[in-house]
């Protein structure tokens, strides 16, 4: 019917809106930090299992998504520690094992995770005076949460703090000489991305009712890294626009599998030969007098300035 096809169409719009604030918390770590974190979806999947367990056992949703938010937070940063001393290449192969090993948690930890048959009938968030959020109320709750997210990434971009992680990115050896605490400054931006992902993960399991170790892979990881790749890291929107373009297609191309795989494929491929940048770029040099000074992580920044 007209009604459940447009009800389909709101939960690709939510889980769009899902994506676009998981896109924006790797942005902060891959797009102006220049960390490529693969263990971001196993941070989603830590929060989820933390909500999860404590609505079991009587806890309100609303008291449940901070402390599994927190957990998240905890683990993506004393994850992050291997930045510490690893760069490029070598972080990301590291946070890749590390993203692996979460998910065998998920699997062996069946007491808490219920291993790979998951945890179904999650019940959706109780709202004041009785009642269930469910339908639009709850899309509404992920784009005011995806909008607070983008909100808080402008301010960080825009305050001496983002100055400093986009010199660390630039070079961290010299931010260092330049008296930036590169530890700190990771670190605490290990902290803030993986709020993104525990605030998401936490949405997200009462949103689909159903979450399992495959919901929080390194395959969702790397979708997510793809959709900050293809909108453009280091720039607000691009990444944005990259989920609202890539989150839909595995629901909407749901019954067309090879459909769907080569339309990815063509996309990457194209995106990286005509705009190596993403479509930020790609744009940015169609209009550059539009160009904002937070969206240019092409121009190299002048790490005195954040020091």
């Amino acid at each position: 019917t007209l009604l459940s096809g447009n009800r389909y169409l709101a939960f690709v719009a939510g889980m769009t809106l899902l994506h676009i604030l998981w896109a924006t918390g790797m942005n902060l770590l891959y797009g102006y930090t220049g960390l490529m974190p693969l263990m971001f979806a196993g941070l989603a999947g830590i929060s989820a299992y933390f909500v999860v367990n404590l609505t079991s056992i009587g806890w309100s949703f609303w008291l449940a998504l901070p402390v599994g938010t927190l957990a998240a937070s905890v683990a993506g940063t004393i994850l992050g520690l291997p930045s510490l001393r690893l760069k490029g290449f070598y972080f990301t192969l590291c946070s890749l094992v590390i993203q692996t090993v979460i998910t065998l948690g998920f699997v062996y930890f069946a007491s808490i995770t219920n291993g790979d048959t998951g945890i179904s009938q999650i019940p959706r968030p109780s709202i004041p005076g009785g009642g269930e959020l469910t339908g639009l109320g709850y899309e509404i709750v992920i784009a005011v949460m995806a909008a607070i997210g983008i909100a808080v990434l402008m301010l960080i971009v825009r305050s001496p703090f983002g100055r400093r992680l986009a010199a660390i990115r630039e070079d961290d050896g010299l931010a260092e000489t330049l008296g930036i605490n590169v530890t700190y400054q990771k670190l605490a931006a290990f902290f803030i991305g993986s709020l993104y992902a525990g605030v998401g993960g936490a949405l997200y399991a009462p949103y689909i009712g159903f979450i399992s170790p495959r919901s929080f892979d390194v395959l969702i990881s790397m979708n997510i890294w793809l959709m900050v790749a293809f909108g453009g890291r280091g720039t607000i929107w691009g990444p944005v626009f990259g989920a609202m373009l890539l989150a839909p297609i595995p629901f909407l191309l749901q019954d067309y599998y090879t459909v769907k795989d080569i339309l990815y494929g063509v996309l990457i491929i194209a995106v990286t030969i005509l705009m190596p940048g993403g479509l930020a770029s790609g744009f940015r040099r169609k209009v550059p007098k539009a160009a904002v000074a937070e969206d240019l992580p092409a121009r190299r920044l002048d790490p005195r300035r954040a020091a």
